[in-house]
């Protein structure tokens, strides 16, 4: 019997076929698996799908494409989440860049109250740094999970501070987790698996290559309630990743320098462009999130802001009472032809208001 995932991963490695086309390929095929069992005419019929696409998949032999990554999963006690998995996090999946797959290593719930993002220049000064590890110490109080880049400097600084304090953190990589970039931080990565892990969309084999990092940096952002840039120079990831968490629309923070110090000409860039609060310590995050240590006694789900159309709306309101539905009942209950419902349910899962299930079922969020 094939791994559960085996379609998934080969279905990431078919030429031309990202995140959001391999989501649209499911949603309209009923499951990775029986995209690869469609017909050619019935793969152009769908979004996004032209003859090139379609002869990929066509040729593609999953079983092969996907062993490499079954051993190395199986082998390394990898966790691979999709997109479909209760345990994919929530904040990531409302966007629609969201990865098909992720692959994680460690022990912790990707769906926890609190995450603050922490990032900033790779050649901190000794004010950055002493920023960061005061900014952790006196976050312990609200118990978030520390998210950054295990990249040099800030982000070293962050994780480090944060197994220090017994904080989990998550170090999400620009590769594979075949490898490790910076080699410097292998102890670093490794002590963090104890109260946090390691989140790649990439699968191993994959190179730390510049590309892949604005890639991860949107990951971050978008993983974060908070992100705090404790450091940052005029241009970087840093700034990247907050233009991320403001179209977003997260909150974002950042340490002032003086405004000869280029290492902060980044946050005071931010501050001054409005796309960054002033912070001066934990107390200003936890005013505006409007934090209580009380609030960590009551479970907290992760809010979903819903944004439909009239359309959609109708949708929803019909899967409200219905534990599931198949795609041809909604369709005859529904005053929508074929192709319309089709793109108002892909849209809808896309704002992760409804998921799919195999056999081209639906079922609410």
């Amino acid at each position: 019997m094939l791994h559960n995932y085996t379609y998934e991963i080969a279905l990431g490695k078919i030429p031309l076929v990202g995140p959001i086309v391999a989501k649209t390929l499911m949603s309209y095929c009923g499951s990775a698996e029986q995209v690869f069992s469609q017909k050619k005419s019935q793969l152009l019929k769908i979004p996004q799908i032209g003859e090139k696409i379609a002869k990929n998949i066509l040729s593609a032999e999953p079983e092969r494409l996907a062993k490499q990554e079954l051993d190395f999963i199986k082998k390394h006690d990898i966790q691979v989440i999709s997109y479909l998995d209760d345990a994919y996090p929530q904040r990531l999946l409302q966007y629609e860049q969201s990865p098909l797959l992720l692959f994680f290593k460690g022990q912790l719930d990707l769906n926890a109250p609190r995450h603050v993002a922490i990032i900033g220049t790779r050649k901190p000064t000794d004010y950055g740094k002493a920023q960061v590890d005061k900014l952790v110490s006196d976050l312990i109080k609200y118990k978030p999970t520390i998210i950054s880049g295990l990249a040099y400097g800030i982000d070293t600084c962050a994780h480090r501070a944060a197994v220090k304090e017994g904080l989990p953190t998550v170090g999400v990589l620009g590769h594979g987790l075949d490898r490790l970039y910076p080699a410097q931080n292998k102890r670093l990565a490794k002590d963090m698996l104890t109260t946090g892990g390691l989140l790649t969309e990439f699968p191993s084999g994959t190179n730390p290559d510049a590309v892949n990092f604005p890639m991860r940096n949107r990951i971050i952002a978008a993983l974060a309630d908070v992100v705090v840039v404790a450091e940052s120079g005029f241009k970087g990831g840093s700034v990247i990743t907050a233009e991320f968490a403001n179209a977003y629309h997260k909150d974002v923070f950042a340490f002032p320098g003086k405004t000869t110090d280029k290492a902060s000409a980044g946050c005071n860039k931010l501050i001054k462009q409005h796309k960054a609060s002033l912070i001066e310590s934990a107390a200003d995050i936890a005013y505006i999130m409007r934090w209580e240590e009380s609030d960590l006694t009551q479970p907290i789900q992760p809010k979903l802001f819903l944004d439909l159309t009239d359309k959609e709306q109708c949708v929803y309101d019909y899967l409200t009472d219905k534990s599931e539905s198949a795609f041809d009942d909604i369709h005859q209950d529904m005053p929508f032809a074929i192709g319309q419902l089709s793109s108002l349910l892909l849209e809808m899962e896309f704002k992760g208001v409804v998921r799919s299930l195999p056999g081209k079922r639906y079922v609410l969020v």
